[in-house]
């Protein structure tokens, strides 16, 4: 955690379906927040509709500084912020994984899925064609199809389809 009291990127877990409610809230009290929405049809007996639904569910994320903290938790609809085990600190979500995650789900044409399983290190790639293009990330096989991934350290990855033709290899660096 930093100690010039910086805004940083954290993530607030919030009550069962009051995301939106909650992106209110906080924007109203000026905290800048980022919620992912993708837009998904949903079939019911009779009809289909598309609606908007959180990426993650029962999830927000909020850049605050330190003082914003407690302000941030007496929000009505956020329970607590995520903490890695043994912390006793909010886990931060680096800018640049941020950035990466936001850019994905701006640009991605595919549905965006988070998983939370341990995906082996795959090459490090960047998206040279389509919607992504630019995007650096890593490419593996999920399910038997290309996926390129945009890990979270504190929350998991977001993954999205692409095709490999769509990626060149970057030379290995550590993130």
């Amino acid at each position: 955690m930093n100690n010039d009291n910086t805004p940083q990127w954290l993530v607030a877990h919030t009550a069962s379906r009051c995301e939106k409610k909650v992106r209110e809230r906080l924007q109203a009290q000026g905290i800048t927040c980022y919620l992912p929405i993708q837009t998904v049809l949903r079939q019911w007996k009779y009809r289909k509709k598309r609606v908007e639904v959180p990426v993650i569910s029962g999830t927000i994320f909020v850049r605050v500084d330190k003082e914003r903290q407690l302000q941030v938790l007496q929000t009505q609809g956020v329970v607590t912020f995520l903490k890695l085990k043994g912390e006793n600190h909010p886990a931060v979500v680096p800018d640049r994984q941020m950035k990466a995650f936001m850019f994905l789900l701006d640009f991605s044409d595919e549905a965006v899925e988070m998983v939370n399983e341990n995906l082996a290190i795959g090459d490090f790639v960047t998206v040279i064609k389509g919607p992504l293009k630019g995007l650096e990330g890593e490419l593996c096989s999920f399910n038997g199809e290309n996926k390129i991934i945009v890990r979270i350290e504190s929350l998991g990855c977001a993954i999205v389809n692409i095709p490999s033709t769509y990626v060149e290899s970057l030379a290995p660096h550590l993130p």
